[in-house]
């Protein structure tokens, strides 16, 4: 799985001719062959273990030519630079920002994305005409001083073109999928609900921990979570995701036998990452969970390493261009590995030595996760937060009370308001803590360092001395790295701002 991951990436990065990857291809199945018929020869292991990686990288290679292959091939190339009036239906939730609205509309086999009014009014599903001129999009550089790969992070989400300041028409509604259009209505509902017992930002931030959207933190105490490295908790990181996931399972164990379980728990992952938006952490962690649950109906073990690259592979087989252009993949995919790695060392370090205070799992946690993201970190974004640690340990113990107790505060609100009050006294009581030590700690002076640019080759160089300490104490505690049991604890920073 690793080597398949090898090909995906060396493909993006340099783009192997055709024929030389069929012919590493074929010779790469020569070897395997001959010397699987030799299984006798003591090197035959190690040289079809060998031929076999080079053949998974093959797979990589030829699965990100051929999407490569589809790129440049729409029609609207030749409109580059003018003016259009294009014809579509929206086929993912818009995006409010701060000043616009963004759209993905699809237009024949093209998905645009489409950027108007933030008072636009358009719905998932509507058809829309579009006026504006349509351009490719341009990387740009970032407020720290980074250079951004905008159509790169484009192109992971299927997108080859957009227009901006778009003059956008509402033609007709309920063009989607009526499945996901049902459950967004109720995904507004919940909201709308939310927002009658709850004030801002307290509302903002609850609707932040159960369905990701930060729209109406505001700028902020957006910038404060961001400071102090609590961002992760409002995007939907896997640990939020976890966290519903084993509330679903904890309810469906009352009256569901074990195989109904299954299929239920599944379904309802299914439906909650329709609801949120399938971002890359969100589809990671719902594979995973899914994964749990299959392995716990069966009764077979769960191997969490396993299920990551599994995870990891089936993403980028769909989707390519993920691996090196999505940054929240990434940093979501070594925050698991910070867990699965780096987490148990580091416990071990502190096992007699620290007293637990009930806290000290989040506090490893972060830490594991905070290292295992920082090549990356300094790389995209230049900044790193010295209080996250601190703030995380303080944040994260409360964040499934603050869920659960917005969730039923949104809910009972929907029958009876003064009936929701006393709920939404207690989750305005433990989001107005979230927010306090968020704005409290984001005033600490240098509570962020900016650091110089790092290049790519310094991030492989990083990651090579971390994989390089993790062998040496691997090898001087005679035990391999596993997963803690339990551990369901996740962090993750977000990507940079676009």
């Amino acid at each position: 799985m690793c080597a398949f991951l090898l090909g995906v990436a060396l493909q993006t990065i340099f783009a192997c001719s055709l024929p030389v990857i069929t012919w590493v291809c074929v010779i790469a199945c020569g070897i395997m062959l001959v010397w699987n018929k030799n299984a006798t020869t003591a090197s035959a292991p190690t040289i079809f273990t060998l031929s076999l990686a080079c053949f998974c990288i093959c797979l990589g290679l030829l699965r990100t030519d051929f999407a490569q292959h589809t790129l440049n091939q729409s029609p609207l190339k030749q409109s580059l630079g003018q003016s259009v009036d294009l014809i579509g239906v929206v086929e993912r939730e818009p995006e409010e920002r701060e000043t616009s609205t963004h759209l993905y509309v699809t237009v024949d086999d093209d998905v645009l994305l489409v950027t108007t009014d933030r008072h636009v009014g358009v719905l998932y599903g509507d058809e829309v005409r579009i006026k504006g001129e349509l351009e490719q999009p341009k990387s740009f550089t970032t407020e720290l001083g980074r250079e951004f790969n905008y159509p790169g992070y484009l192109l992971a989400k299927g997108v080859e073109y957009k227009i901006s300041f778009a003059e956008v028409e509402v033609l007709a509604a309920s063009k989607g999928n009526p499945v996901i259009n049902f459950l967004l209505v109720q995904k507004h509902r919940l909201m709308s609900g939310i927002e009658q017992v709850l004030q801002e930002p307290q509302a903002g931030l609850g609707e932040g921990l159960l369905l990701g959207v930060k729209q109406a933190l505001g700028k902020e105490l957006e910038e404060a979570f961001r400071t102090t490295g609590i961002i992760h908790i409002v995007v939907l990181s896997g640990y939020n995701v976890m966290l519903v996931v084993a509330f679903i399972t904890f309810l469906f164990s009352f009256f569901l036998p074990r195989l109904a379980r299954l299929f239920a728990g599944i379904v309802a992952i299914i439906l909650f990452a329709l609801i949120v938006g399938l971002s890359a952490t969100v589809v990671r962690a719902c594979i995973m969970a899914s994964l749990l649950l299959i392995a716990q109906a069966y009764g077979r073990t769960y191997d969490v390493t396993r299920s990551l690259l599994f995870a990891g592979v089936v993403m980028v087989a769909i989707h390519p261009f993920l691996l090196v252009y999505d940054i929240g993949f990434q940093f979501s995919f070594m925050a698991t590995v910070g867990l699965l790695l780096i987490a148990p060392r580091f416990e071990q370090l502190l096992v007699g030595r620290v007293p637990s205070i009930g806290v000290k799992e989040f506090f490893v946690a972060t830490v594991a996760t905070q290292i295992a993201v920082l090549p990356l970190l300094l790389y995209y974004i230049g900044e790193v937060s010295l209080i996250a640690v601190v703030v995380n340990v303080l944040v994260l113990p409360v964040v499934p009370a603050a869920m659960l107790t917005t969730f039923l505060a949104g809910i009972v609100s929907l029958v009876s308001i003064p009936l929701a009050l006393p709920i939404a006294f207690v989750a305005h009581s433990i989001l107005l803590y979230i927010t306090t030590v968020a704005t409290f700690f984001a005033t600490i002076p240098f509570a962020t360092v900016g650091v110089s640019s790092v290049t790519v080759p310094w991030v492989f160089v990083l990651y090579a001395g971390m994989g390089g300490v993790l062998v040496w104490l691997a090898h001087k505690t005679q035990a391999t790295p596993t997963l803690t049991k339990g551990w369901i604890i996740e962090e993750e920073k977000e990507p940079a701002k676009i």
